[in-house]
């Protein structure tokens, strides 16, 4: 049974890929600009498709030693250029750090061989309202004293422009956190989600007048 013979590959291109939260939630497309070296015809000719071939050449009576010879063909010679196009890549919701989106044979190619492959190694970008931590989300939000004492009504914009209700009718304290389920991300491949998180700043006001002090601890005593 004759052996296989082995294709030479191209190096592998890996990317790291920042993608949003709202992709990663949602899902999404980004275009991506890629510059990579493409095999392109040359002038004059170059050794190709070369391979050992065995032979025996007598050294004596009845005596024969083993030779390898390297045994090539003539082939129209190539050279790399560098060219650029646009790359579309698909990112699923749900896709966690690390994930790779992978395109055959979009990596670094090789003169009689097969090209590398491309990955798209996803990562996910800093977010201005949202932070993520594996499935889960978590968001602060800044209160009043006022509302943190007898409640509030509030909303958060979700990553879909959906308003998530906050409210609460009872007392928050600073820094509580409090768990709204199946508000986080998508799980990949699943219907399920995550969970969100709320972590509530008070805000305290920075003075007090005289009267203020007094009503407060006619109250709170």
């Amino acid at each position: 049974m004759e052996e296989e013979e082995k294709v030479v590959k191209g190096d592998d291109v890996i990317v790291d890929l920042d993608a949003t939260l709202e992709d990663l939630y949602m899902g999404g497309t980004l275009k991506v600009w890629r510059v990579k070296n493409v095999i392109k015809p040359a002038p004059g000719k170059r050794r190709c498709n070369c391979r050992n071939e065995v032979y025996h050449r007598q050294i004596g009576p009845g005596m024969f030693q083993q030779m390898t010879e390297q045994v090539c063909e003539q082939c129209p010679n190539v050279k790399y250029e560098r060219e650029g196009d646009f790359i579309t890549v698909d990112i699923e919701k749900g896709m966690q750090d690390g994930q790779e989106v992978l395109f055959y044979e979009e990596g670094e190619p090789i003169i009689d061989g097969e090209a590398g492959d491309l990955k798209f190694r996803v990562r996910t970008a800093p977010h201005d309202r949202f932070r993520r931590e594996g499935n889960d989300l978590h968001a602060t939000v800044t209160i009043t004293l006022v509302q943190a004492l007898v409640g509030f009504e509030k909303t958060i914009k979700h990553l879909d422009e959906r308003l998530v209700n906050i409210s609460s009718k009872g007392i928050t304290k600073p820094k509580e956190v409090r768990k709204f389920k199946g508000e986080g991300m998508p799980l990949h491949f699943s219907n399920k989600k995550g969970d969100l998180y709320v972590t509530f700043e008070v805000l305290f006001p920075t003075s007090l007048s005289d009267d203020q002090k007094a009503k407060i601890k006619e109250i709170l005593g």
